[in-house]
């Protein structure tokens, strides 16, 4: 019997760039500064015109199982642990950064629209999912549901809490955020808790885990550049 040799494929970067790096550390440079340059090009009207019609999908998809799911949620939750930075310090620099949609958009490729005010909400607009939806968030508004929720956590822990409902611009409320943030010897833990409506397929929840990783360590990267 004659054996087949097999093979595994793979590329190397042996010399060139002159600063530290790797090839995919590269590409997601370029990636962003690509996509900050289109988004600020096109403008937020612009978006949301060339998203109309997703976005007119999307809400319906959560406006359906918002009313299948009649009330009750399903949580997805994701935590991060951070080195070098305090509690207060990001949740002070959130505070702040709210208001800057630019900072807002760089956090996550899938923030089109992230228009905050000084009262603490914001229009915003999103991939949930494979759906882009448009959505308005109001945080410390009719939140009663928090201190019920399983996921909250002792107040000596996690002193410094977020919480807010997701409502469609039409009224219709299809989701919720619990953000925990407490300090440890080293940093902090952030816990992040999303809600959507209990009928919504496993995707939903999945694909807002790996959302929340992405878009909240970028913010405590920018927080950690502004408190060197």
């Amino acid at each position: 019997m004659t054996s087949q040799k097999t093979f595994s494929f793979a590329v190397e970067l042996v010399s060139g760039p002159a600063g530290t790096g790797s090839v995919d550390e590269y590409e997601i440079f370029y990636a962003r500064r690509a996509l900050r340059r289109l988004k600020t090009l096109i403008g937020r009207q612009g978006l949301l015109d060339l998203l109309a019609d997703d976005i007119e999908h999307g809400n319906a998809f959560m406006r359906e199982h918002a009313v299948k799911s009649n009330g009750e949620f399903r949580s997805a939750t994701t935590i991060l642990g951070v080195k070098g930075l305090k509690a207060s310090e990001f949740v002070g620099w959130m505070d702040e950064a709210l208001t800057d949609e630019a900072t807002m958009l760089a956090a996550q490729p899938e923030h089109f629209v992230a228009s905050g005010h000084s009262d603490e909400t914001a229009h915003i607009v999103e991939n949930l999912g494979p759906h882009v939806c448009s959505f308005l968030l109001s945080f410390g508004r009719n939140i009663e549901w928090a201190a019920r929720a399983p996921e909250m956590l002792p107040p000596s822990d996690y002193p410094f809490k977020k919480a807010t409902n997701l409502a469609l611009e039409d009224g219709t409320a299809f989701g919720r955020v619990l953000a925990q943030f407490g300090d440890t010897e080293e940093g902090f833990t952030a816990n992040l808790t999303v809600y959507f409506p209990a009928t919504c397929p496993e995707e939903i929840f999945e694909h807002h885990r790996r959302h929340f990783a992405v878009e909240f360590s970028n913010w405590i990267k920018a927080a950690a550049a502004a408190h060197p």
